[in-house]
């Protein structure tokens, strides 16, 4: 008996595993669109590189939201950083939050950065991490996060006890993760567009998130689970 496609895929042209083999495989390695069109076609598949932008756009969110269903939370000790990321010509804020071991906690889009921003964040971050509170925010010195985590605790979001502890080289396991998504964001060129930019970063955050382990049941260094965890993610597993 036939299977039917998963609703996700219904109405594309090329196959699901076609698919989710490309969006794969851009998030994951420095491949360019156009590279990816190459390596299709030695597949003997004639895939237009626009059209794979689209998919890598399309279920970059899905593959995030699949993603954060499957992971374990973050342990109290919490690393917060910004990177620049260039979207449509300018120069853009990526705010992001890890733990001590180096799991993803979260991350944020902003054009400022500032108090306003920085409180946002935090509040993104503790919002996603459940019910685990940090006992200590490691941040880089600047002036943003003190009066962000002040009025955190003022409002009872964050702990009476929770420490934000100004000391940048506590944060070089931070820095080494930024490596991973600021590779592929230039491998891809940088962003034409805001929304552009939030849908393949989730993407890139995502894949950074299974490649570290942070999977509860999927070990860092299995590849081939890793592979089979994102078949499955998108319900196209044998």
């Amino acid at each position: 008996m036939h299977k039917p496609r998963p609703a996700l895929f219904r109405g594309r042209h090329f196959q699901e595993h076609v698919i989710v083999l490309c969006v794969r495989w851009y998030l994951r390695y420095c491949l360019t669109l156009r590279d990816l069109e190459e390596l299709m076609m030695e597949r003997g598949l004639t895939v237009d590189h626009s059209t794979i932008g689209r998919w890598v756009l399309r279920y970059s969110p899905e593959l995030q939201k699949r993603v954060r269903r499957q992971i374990r939370p973050p342990n109290g000790s919490w690393r917060v950083d910004e990177t620049f990321v260039r979207v449509a010509g300018k120069w853009t804020y990526l705010y992001r939050a890890v733990d001590s071991t180096g799991d993803t906690i979260d991350f944020m889009l902003s054009p400022k950065r500032d108090a306003v921003a920085a409180k946002h964040f935090l509040q993104m971050a503790l919002w996603r991490s459940g019910e685990v509170r940090p006992r200590v925010i490691n941040v880089d010195g600047h002036a943003s996060y003190p009066g962000a985590i002040a009025e955190l605790k003022a409002s009872g979001e964050l702990g009476r006890r929770c420490r934000c502890r100004p000391c940048p080289y506590l944060n070089n396991v931070l820095e080494q993760d930024h490596r991973f998504v600021k590779k592929r964001i230039a491998a891809g060129l940088w962003f034409r567009s805001v929304d552009g930019a939030l849908r393949a970063i989730e993407g890139y955050e995502a894949m950074n998130m299974i490649r570290k382990g942070q999977v509860s049941w999927l070990a860092k260094g299995d590849i081939l689970g890793q592979v089979r965890f994102v078949e499955q993610a998108f319900g196209i597993a044998a």
